[in-house]
């Protein structure tokens, strides 16, 4: 699958930052001068995936969080730990699993000493879409699992609700097959223990599916 070259209005895109023959070393190293939009001026680094080079299932959400941002990898916080212990429910090996970002670079407000996760712009991620072209070329997945709803759009386009159509299987020409679920940041966000508990539940069974579409394509 070739790299997409898409530029946007508003930002200059990452498409003349990757290079022409990627690796995934490579990758990681080119996106730190990326400039495709201005998400870099604020960020430590930028944050590619991490996983094997040829993975059956890469999970994605939507950008590096603040201990992403200091530690240059990929779910390495308190939502990668729930990534970590979903898999290991699911049946699915953390070590078999490519994990990136829609978007690479950290995109915050400053409150006191603390950075706010803010939502990156869909221009943004636009912008950032050639890094994730380029990772899942190299990779080719049999399965994408969509974590959140930036992640789903950047995939199954904008129109893409994660509520009507979590968990369920969805060709996507270019990809395979891709299933969304929700980002595991909102499990956290969950206003009670209930709540937390049953959203980590469908979170575990959503991954089930990838692992069922991971074995019947073995």
């Amino acid at each position: 699958m070739p790299v997409a070259k898409q530029l946007v209005t508003k930002n200059r895109g990452a498409a003349e930052f990757v290079p022409e023959h990627p690796t995934l070393a490579l990758l990681q190293q080119a996106a730190q001068d990326c400039r495709g939009c201005d998400l870099y001026k604020n960020a430590t680094q930028a944050v590619l995936g991490e996983g094997p080079k040829k993975a059956r299932l890469v999970l994605i959400g939507e950008q590096p969080g603040d201990q992403e941002d200091l530690q240059g990898r990929p779910f390495v916080g308190p939502a990668g730990r729930i990534v970590d212990k979903g898999l290991e429910e699911a049946g699915i090996s953390r070590e078999k699993v490519y994990i990136t970002n829609a978007v690479k670079h950290f995109k915050f407000e400053e409150r006191g000493k603390r950075r706010i996760h803010k939502k990156p712009g869909a221009g943004e991620v636009r912008a950032c879409r050639p890094w994730l072209d380029a990772e899942l070329s190299i990779v080719r997945p049999h399965v994408i699992g969509c974590m959140g709803a930036t992640a789903s759009q950047a995939i199954f386009g904008n129109d893409f609700r994660l509520t009507k159509d979590r968990g369920r299987p969805i060709e996507v020409p270019e990809y395979g097959v891709a299933v969304a679920t929700v980002h595991p940041s909102a499990i956290l966000r969950a206003p009670d223990h209930d709540q937390r508990e049953a959203e980590y539940k469908q979170f575990v069974e959503d991954l089930k599916v990838m692992r069922k579409l991971m074995e019947a394509q073995q």
